[in-house]
């Protein structure tokens, strides 16, 4: 079979092994009514340019919206709810030097105070279905993931006799078969983050028992994993108690360390240069060194690890760490699930040698864990969605500057976000109450566009632009009135 069908074979077997799943009766959203900013004033910024933009903010989680979350939690945002209800309207002026607008055209930057609607009013227009898993439904899609991803193995456990790992000539072949399988594999990770979630099932034994094993067979620790997930979702796009993809300050020195290849290359070069190397950082090592030693988490808990009970540093609010009490048990009991996996893994390797177990198995899983860094990366960040400060965040607010991206367009059928659960083109829903299942999140998605269309965030560009756009751009950020944006000021041009 010529190599270059194999990635295609791969994901239309995975498609057509359920059919009663297909996604061609997923509606599409017309672009039209996602790209028109707030304020009609909004224009493309240059160097020279500035622009005046209005905000403020509001709203706490209800207690059954996030798995994982803490009391101590709930009642921090609990009292910076009523602190910013008892102010009144504060408009602060934001420079936008230096700001590249996005497919967005700067919407997230127009919003004000009173346009960011209650957590309940938001919940109120929502399907009332769509806050119950079905089991049976979530198990059928399990199907198709896990016989997708069986294909795919048992394609390549065929191909060993003519194409053997050990030889490097073969190198491509295994490098497509990775890109296939890991890509089907991938939607195997979005149902385990379902059960993280509490929306796979509403028995809590099978639901746990299917993401503990999920988890573990792809390296990460279940509990562990379950408890900075939500962490995450609680603190989205805070700068101080973010988890994941926390932006640097412009102190730091990434603008410095971009600067310089500019410098040195020339302008076009070197920030491709620089484009490259986040690219590289980000998809081949960021997911790794998030587990192991927090990357791009927020600075206030210290260095963690996924697989330690306590923080590697003193945090600088003891009182936030990432596991506290309970959760510490539990990361202990995450660690037995993928140390079983690891001693499974070494003597496949000690049996069949290491060229094997990358081959079968490493390489679809680098590329899982590329992909899952594409998603969140592209969720919750470009070049003009802000970040918050303790004191002018909340939970509302962090759900509604989350980003639904054009992946039902990464291929003419729409196979890739079909296999993926929709985890990219419906996550704003998902971000606002992780309880939907995906299944019921397009029309949870639909609800929120239909009454709230100026709070919604969808950018129409294709992913592989964006993600070249984030990856040049998305550098470090500075402090502009009471937001935080990323600066990009002289190299406007660029992106």
């Amino acid at each position: 079979m010529p190599s270059y069908k194999i990635a295609s074979l791969c994901l239309a077997a995975s498609a057509l092994s359920c059919s009663a799943f297909s996604p061609t009766t997923l509606s599409t959203r017309s672009l039209a009514q996602f790209t028109s900013p707030l304020s009609t004033s909004t224009s493309t910024s240059t160097t020279s340019q500035k622009r005046i933009i209005s905000r403020n903010v509001a709203v706490s989680p209800s207690s059954d919206m996030l798995t994982g979350i803490t009391r101590e939690d709930q009642n921090y945002f609990d009292e910076m709810s009523l602190k910013r209800e008892n102010e009144k309207k504060n408009e602060m002026k934001i420079d936008m030097t230096g700001v590249v607008l996005s497919g967005m055209k700067g919407k997230a930057l127009t919003w004000e105070h009173n346009d960011f609607p209650r957590a309940k009013e938001i919940k109120d227009v929502l399907p009332k279905n769509s806050f119950r898993p079905e089991t049976k439904k979530s198990l059928g899609y399990l199907s198709v993931s896990t016989i997708g991803t069986a294909i795919c193995t048992a394609f390549g456990i065929s191909m060993l006799r003519f194409f053997n790992p050990s030889n490097l000539l073969t190198l491509p072949f295994w490098t497509l078969y990775s890109l296939g399988t890991g890509t089907v594999a991938m939607g195997l990770w979005v149902l385990g983050h379902e059960c993280g979630h509490g929306a796979f099932s509403t028995n809590k034994k099978l639901q746990d028992a299917v993401g503990y094993i999920i988890h573990s067979i792809m390296l990460v620790p279940y509990y562990s994993w379950q408890r900075s997930h939500a962490v995450h979702h609680m603190y989205c796009n805070d700068v101080d108690l973010g988890e994941t993809h926390v932006p640097e300050l412009e102190e730091e020195g990434s603008l410095v360390g971009r600067k310089w290849l500019m410098d040195t290359f020339g302008r076009k070069a070197g920030i491709r240069m620089w484009g490259g190397l986040q690219g590289f950082l980000h998809l081949l090592i960021g997911w790794p060194a998030y587990l192991l030693i927090g990357a791009t988490g927020g600075k206030g808990r210290g260095m963690t690890n996924h697989f330690l009970p306590n923080p590697l540093t003193k945090p600088k609010y003891p009182k936030k760490e990432l596991f506290p009490g309970n959760w510490k048990k539990k990361v202990l009991k995450s660690d037995i699930g993928v140390a079983a996996v690891v001693c499974a893994l070494v003597g496949w390797g000690l049996r069949n040698g290491l060229s094997q177990v990358m081959a079968l198995y490493g390489g679809p899983l680098i590329v899982v864990n590329a992909w899952l860094v594409i998603y969140t990366w592209l969720q919750h960040t470009d070049t003009d969605v802000p970040h918050f400060s303790q004191s002018e965040h909340s939970f509302v607010k962090g759900a509604l500057h989350t980003i639904d991206r054009p992946y039902d367009k990464m291929d003419p059928f729409g196979f890739v976000d079909f296999l993926h659960h929709k985890i990219g083109s419906t996550h704003v829903a998902h971000h606002f109450d992780s309880s939907i299942p995906h299944y019921k999140a397009l029309a949870a998605t639909n609800a929120i566009i239909k009454n709230f269309p100026e709070m919604y965030l969808y950018d129409p560009t294709p992913i592989r632009l964006a993600l070249w756009r984030v990856c040049k751009g998305c550098t470090a950020i500075t402090k502009r009135g009471d937001r935080w944006i990323w600066n990009n000021e002289g190299v406007e041009d660029l992106l």
